[in-house]
């Protein structure tokens, strides 16, 4: 099982002058450690479970593109893009652009998005649910046209565009991957098996949630013939990051998510030096973790 590290909180013990120096010291420790990916929230407030609007929140794909200068090989994304933030086109050009300038190492993390609040306080439409998942299927389908050979139009129900260009293209070819995030059976879990590479679940309902949204979706991928094995299964985990003493109880725990077939855990630190718990990470975790059989 693989290692990803999700970046939710920016307000630190040291402050807000060294974010910058913060964020590539957790970059440093993360591929010096073996960690897989890295990736941040789509928000523009913080949650109100983290602290709230009052905390400090960074723009996602900036961040990104300030991590793709700094590091080499960690597999850079967000977890989730909210569909409601961007237009499609725009968005197909923002993770071409992270591409091109990690040197191939871009994730589409997106999802249906739902903080209401900052929708109202930045004013962004947020439309009913149902729209916004036909919102992200036409997204979804936009992207995979401006990663494709055809840059004609595209007439959608809600979005109109004349000319899909994108140029450069991206250096993951056919695209860089789809992870779609999110459990409901009904709209996201048909959407991961039609077009996601990767999905994300959260382990709040804990074992037992997870099995059934993985044969949930595992249905969906047989009912239009799509090869479930080959979907990326990721988790990202609610609870506190272990310590080094609760280790074995984490390292039993994860061992029920890799016999599901998870393929990677997605830790948050959430301590005032995430830096040095990064680094705690690389030492225990990873290796431990890559070793349980799965």
């Amino acid at each position: 099982m693989r290692v990803g590290m999700h970046i939710a909180n920016f307000t630190w013990a040291q402050g807000i002058g060294p974010i910058r120096t913060t964020l590539r010291d957790i970059a440093d420790a993360a591929e010096q450690g073996g960690v897989s990916q890295i990736t941040f929230m789509d928000h523009y407030f913080q949650m109100e479970q983290l602290g709230g609007p009052a905390l400090d929140m960074l723009e996602g794909y900036t961040s990104l593109g300030y991590l793709a200068g700094i590091t080499e090989r960690v597999r850079l994304g967000l977890l989730v893009t909210g569909v409601t933030y961007r237009n499609p086109g725009i968005l197909a050009k923002q993770v071409t652009t992270l591409d091109v300038l990690s040197g191939g190492r871009a994730m589409l993390g997106i999802g249906a998005a739902w903080y209401e609040r900052e929708h109202l306080g930045l004013g962004v439409a947020m439309p009913p649910l149902g729209e916004r998942f036909d919102r992200l299927e036409e997204t979804l389908q936009i992207c995979l046209q401006m990663w494709s050979d055809d840059d004609g139009s595209y007439d959608g129900r809600y979005y109109l565009l004349a000319e899909t260009l994108n140029l450069p293209q991206s250096i993951q070819r056919p695209h860089p991957p789809i992870l779609i995030g999110g459990m409901g059976p009904k709209r996201t879990l048909p959407l991961t098996a039609r077009y996601g590479d990767a999905c994300n679940f959260f382990t709040i309902g804990g074992l037992e949630a997870v099995g059934t949204a993985l044969a949930t979706l595992r249905g969906h991928c047989e009912a239009i013939g799509r090869d479930y094995d080959g979907i990326e299964k990721t988790i990202l985990y609610t609870s506190p990051p272990p310590t080094v003493a609760q280790t074995p109880a984490f390292l039993t725990e994860m061992q029920g998510y890799a016999d599901l077939g998870v393929d990677m855990v997605i830790l948050t630190p959430g301590g005032p030096h995430p830096a040095e718990e990064v680094q705690e990470y690389g030492r225990t975790l990873v290796p431990a973790l890559t070793d349980l059989p799965g």
